[in-house]
């Protein structure tokens, strides 16, 4: 909801002039740290405060001296892509004691540093709180020794304290998603897709062995993106006889044709009498029971590091700007808080609740509570388990419901990566609903020629690496065959359609459900899930393969970037895709750490890029070396790339150099992200899901009508919800001309971007979070689960 106007530009309101604030990475490290770091110096510094790194965590804290560093615009350069934390951490024992914790509020005192934002684990965040908690005894302690005047008390009477959780593991509740495991999971997917590839050839058995001590998230969500055929986690170990299970499944696996199979075990596995279930074992069980040639991959340290993905260093970006906020707007009564994401919306959480909530779920396995830890872990763990296990175990044919509906499925519009894994997933769920599915080849084009074959479980085997489209899509739209399409439906029986496709499925939706009145065979249920790298259809903030584009353009402005190192100083133009969409351009540009970004949704004209060439120039001037324009396809006729690049070579002339790169269709190639992956395969449960309960609904005297509204929808995700949404609703929220939504939640982020460039601008933070409390489990319709 949004908040009053005072709240509107909030550097009006709250100035952090006067203020210290200090960053500190604790604990493990994780991909995006620096990212947050950089977003916590900036904005600290934008909004006017000072704002210190604290070099190697809390041992620097509590040593001082040159541990602890005033930071600068300039000292957080280059750093958004850099893996690890370039400030350091380590875990400390002494802070763990009251005399570490008197020596480090000594420090901070001697700072003016009444603010504090920690990036680490449940750990390092309790132990923050606890300092927060004795911080007015400490400083009447350093009074009574006289290490600091009597008047530090009243001066430095709260210490303030933010909590962003940094781990790959995502073991902390509360938070859809922590910094660092989007990249261990990129880190692990691009070892499974390896492996498959030399596992294939040999016909092997692989044991891959994750990270994953306490909390199987890693293990679940890559054994879900890369179809693995079996999963060990800690949360819920195997039923006894859980070995006979597991080599059936391979043995019948292989007997189908497949030439590999994929186990995937997290470090922390054990059996339901808390036995350590290792790779190892695993190994010589598949070794001894069925004979096949079986090798163990134990991934260890690689997944920590490597560069971080897009949606880390995006996830980071914006839970730093949050911090700050967060802090500014503190009281002495504001309890600690760590900033989230849930869904797509940031959130403020108690950080002890969450605390509390975490410590539950380790009780819980220890007291072999294993299906109250799952529920503990959250909505989204929940999903993901029941979702791997619906699509990797296949019922036999006698325990299948018989539903006798035939559902088809097809892709429309241009290949989007992750769209295989939606069909794989529909494939298999509509299998396991009862249902008989049909593939549809070449989109409505294949549909009216009558390119319409049933589609096995076994058919869409190893699809979710696969990028494109193995089903076949084009732009074609259904109006002008609408007659040779309801033909082809009654020949075949169609009793329900998926479609997967951007912004030609939306219009071709929309198309069949005005054909309903001529055509009872389009009087059936009807959904379509979001698939587009531009993002651009209504209805959903997400859409299936925009993650995969977004890190195709952020790992080729890295190495654009790099390309420039240690020569002058040069700023590269880039162009993306979208149409007239900006979001890749917008926000790849946040996660790049671009200067500017051109859209059409924001119209601009030669005043605006004359301000940025200006501005570009200043920054010059100083030990920045590189700069980064994105621009995309069709921002503006007149000011084409080419315009642009010209303007700048020109205007920048002895102070920097231009360069210009057109990154093309290479955006919308690739093997699917593990957020695509995982987000496909989702949705698409969970649309086959809603397309049964219709055929339920609307079967009456031997067959299937459905004329209603509510039965021809998309499927989106709007902030923390996965949404049914009626198409007719959505075309007022469309701009047809452009084929873009009319209202998108992404230009929220543009501000960001601005400041985090040091451009002066105004950010809206009426779509901040604001203090919430943690549910134990949300209402089943608020599941967003997004983010994997």
């Amino acid at each position: 909801m949004a908040q009053p106007d005072s709240k509107k530009i909030f550097f009006e309101n709250l100035s952090g002039a006067g203020k210290a604030i200090a960053v500190l990475t604790s604990g493990g490290d994780a991909q995006g740290m620096n990212a947050a770091v950089r977003a916590v110096v900036r904005m600290g510094l934008y909004v006017g405060a000072k704002v210190y790194f604290i070099h190697e965590g809390y041992q620097g804290m509590v040593d001082g001296g040159d541990n602890i560093k005033e930071a600068s615009w300039e000292s957080v350069s280059s750093m958004l892509q850099v893996g690890g934390t370039v400030i350091g951490s380590a875990r400390c024992k002494e802070f763990r004691t009251h005399e570490g914790r008197l020596k480090a509020a000594n420090n901070l005192v001697q700072y003016g540093i009444t603010n504090l934002c920690v990036i680490g684990g449940d750990g390092s965040l309790t132990g923050a709180n606890l300092f927060r908690e004795e911080w007015s005894g400490l400083l009447a302690e350093l009074v009574e020794q006289g290490l600091i005047e009597t008047d530090a008390i009243q001066k430095y009477s709260a210490l303030h304290i933010v909590g962003m959780v940094g781990s790959i593991d995502n073991d902390f509740c509360g938070t859809d998603m922590t910094i660092g495991t989007d990249s261990a999971l990129h880190r692990i997917i691009e070892v499974v897709d390896a492996i498959m590839t030399t596992a294939q050839s040999h016909q092997r058995t692989f044991v891959l062995e994750v990270m994953g001590r306490h909390c199987g998230y890693l293990a679940l969500v890559s054994a879900l993106a890369c179809g693995a055929d079996w999963v060990l986690i800690p949360e819920m170990p195997p039923e006894d006889g859980w070995e006979d299970k597991m080599c059936q499944k391979l043995s019948a696996t292989r007997s189908r044709g497949t030439r590999l199979n994929i186990i995937i075990v997290a470090e922390g596995a054990i059996d339901r009498h808390g036995k350590p279930i290792t790779s190892s074992i695993v190994k010589e069980l598949v070794v001894k029971c069925l004979g096949f040639d079986t090798r163990v991959t134990i991934l260890g340290h690689v997944q920590r590091g490597g560069t971080p993905s897009a949606f880390d260093r995006i996830l980071a970006s914006r839970m730093g700007v949050e911090a700050v906020l967060a802090l500014l707007e503190t009281t002495a009564n504001t309890p600690a808080c760590v900033v989230s994401l849930c869904g797509n919306q940031s959130v403020r959480l108690p950080l002890m609740e969450c605390v509390q909530m975490t410590q539950e779920v380790q009780k819980a396995m220890d007291e072999k509570r294993f299906e109250e830890a799952v529920k503990l872990r959250g909505r989204s763990f929940e999903n993901n388990l029941k979702t791997y296990k619906l699509l990797a175990h296949r019922k036999p044919e006698s325990e299948l419901p018989t539903s006798n509906f035939n559902v088809a499925v097809l892709n429309v519009g241009a290949p989007a990566a992750g769209m295989n894994a939606a069909v794989r997933s529909a494939v298999r769920v509509g299998i396991s609903e009862g249902h008989k599915m049909f593939a549809v080849s070449d989109g409505f084009e294949g549909f009216y020629k009558g390119q319409i074959k049933e589609i096995k479980w076994a058919d869409v085997g190893g699809w979710t690496g696969q990028g494109g489209s193995l089903l076949g899509t084009k732009r074609t739209l259904p109006a002008k065959h609408v007659d040779k399409i309801a033909e082809q439906m009654r020949k075949h029986n169609i009793n329900a359609l998926l479609i997967v496709g951007g912004f030609e499925a939306f219009e071709s939706l929309l198309q069949l459900y005005e054909a309903r009145t001529t055509y009872e065979e389009l009087c059936i249920p009807m959904c379509m899930l979001p698939a587009t790298i531009s993002n651009n259809v209504p209805g959903t903030d997400l859409s299936i393969g925009a993650d995969t584009a977004l890190n195709a353009i952020v790992e080729t402005c890295d190495r654009i970037k790099q390309s420039a190192s240690g020569t002058k100083r040069r700023v590269f133009i880039i162009e993306t895709m979208g149409g007239y969409c900006g979001y890749l351009a917008s926000v790849g540009g946040l996660a790049a750490g671009a200067d500017a970004a051109y859209i059409y949704e924001e119209p601009f004209d030669i005043r605006d890029l004359q301000a940025n060439v200006e501005h570009l120039t200043e920054k010059m001037k100083t030990s920045i070396q590189r700069g980064l324009v994105l621009r995309n396809e069709n921002c503006n006729e007149n000011y084409t790339t080419d315009f642009i690049y010209q303007l700048y070579s020109e205007e920048g002339k002895g102070v920097f150099d231009s360069r210009k790169n057109v990154l093309g269709h290479m955006q919308q190639g690739g093997a699917p992200s593990p957020f695509d992956r995982n987000f496909g395969t989702k949705i698409s449960a969970k649309a086959m899901q809603w397309v049964t309960k219709k055929l339920v609904e609307t079967f009456r005297q031997g067959r299937v009508f459905a004329n209603t509204e509510d039965s021809c929808c998309l499927l989106g995700m709007r902030r923390r919800a996965l949404v049914f949404q009626p198409v007719v609703q959505l075309k007022d929220e469309t701009d047809f001309v452009h084929r873009i939504p009319k209202e998108q939640w992404w230009l929220k982020l543009r501000p960001l971007m601005k400041i985090l460039a040091k451009y002066k601008t105004s950010y809206d933070v009426s779509d901040s979070g604001q203090l919430e409390h943690v549910v134990r489990n949300r209402p089943k319709e608020s599941d967003a689960s997004v983010a994997m």
